[in-house]
């Protein structure tokens, strides 16, 4: 992990722009994590912060905003680049099975188990060993360390992220995007407890498929906190509640 940036926002939390092989990425920690590092404090707990597929710069404004809530929180956060988003290389394959899915969108059409699994299985492959690897280099940092939280979509790499990695303890999944049939047999792998975030009137979500996910996820807690509005739309109150989710399980 190479730092390519720092500085310190208002609130007095470090963002600090980093690259780890060619992928680039963000970690945002308190002031907590600089005492926790230097003297004989509890290390602080760290939340993964996966973007949506567009990538980091587009969505930082959102990243940042929820990475410095949980930085009030104690936690520090950290986001990184997915496969194909932002200025990493182009995955040709993914780009045809998207063409193909806004083709069957705008047909009005149901869109193929076939169109599914081209464009989210191998972003799910290649996702899920670059935030383990993440991980590694996260919790080498000084100040760093103890439980590991996952926030975040595309949904599906969370569940496969939790259904592997057995250093995330808690995960918040937001539901809104194509799910593989092989994934719902993943999550009934995932025990950790679970807080899902679903927008009930999301365009582009398929609101049966999302809670037959819930459904199948094996964890003996799991919370659906379902609100109505578009995709975009999550009210600020559902995000306090995620954030007391993390406070209950990482702290």
């Amino acid at each position: 992990m190479h730092f390519t940036s720092e500085r310190r926002l208002a609130d007095g939390v470090l963002e600090r722009d980093f690259t780890l092989g060619e992928i680039p990425g963000t970690l945002w920690t308190p002031e907590s994590a600089s005492a926790s590092a230097s003297a004989a404090f509890a290390p602080t707990p760290l939340i993964l912060l996966s973007p949506p597929p567009l990538g980091l710069r587009k969505t930082y404004p959102r990243l940042a905003a929820r990475a410095r809530h949980s930085a009030a929180g104690g936690f520090a956060t950290a986001a990184i680049e997915l496969p194909g988003c932002g200025d990493r290389p182009r995955r040709p394959a993914a780009e045809q099975a998207l063409a193909d899915l806004r083709r069957a969108l705008e047909a009005d059409g149901p869109v193929s188990d076939e169109i599914i699994d081209a464009l989210i299985l191998p972003l799910v492959d290649e996702a899920v060993p670059e935030w383990q690897a993440a991980l590694d280099a996260l919790q080498s940092l000084p100040g760093i360390g103890g439980p590991v939280g996952y926030s975040g979509g595309v949904i599906s790499i969370g569940v496969r992220l939790a259904a592997v990695e057995p250093r995330v303890s808690a995960a918040v999944l937001f539901a809104g995007s194509f799910v593989p049939r092989s994934i719902f047999e993943e999550a009934r792998r995932v025990t950790i407890p679970l807080h899902v975030l679903l927008q009930w009137d999301d365009e582009g979500n398929d609101r049966r498929a999302a809670l037959d996910l819930f459904d199948a996820f094996g964890s003996k807690e799991k919370t659906l906190n379902a609100n109505m509005g578009g995709h975009t739309g999550v009210p600020q109150h559902a995000g306090d509640a995620a954030a007391q989710f993390f406070t209950r399980h990482l702290k």
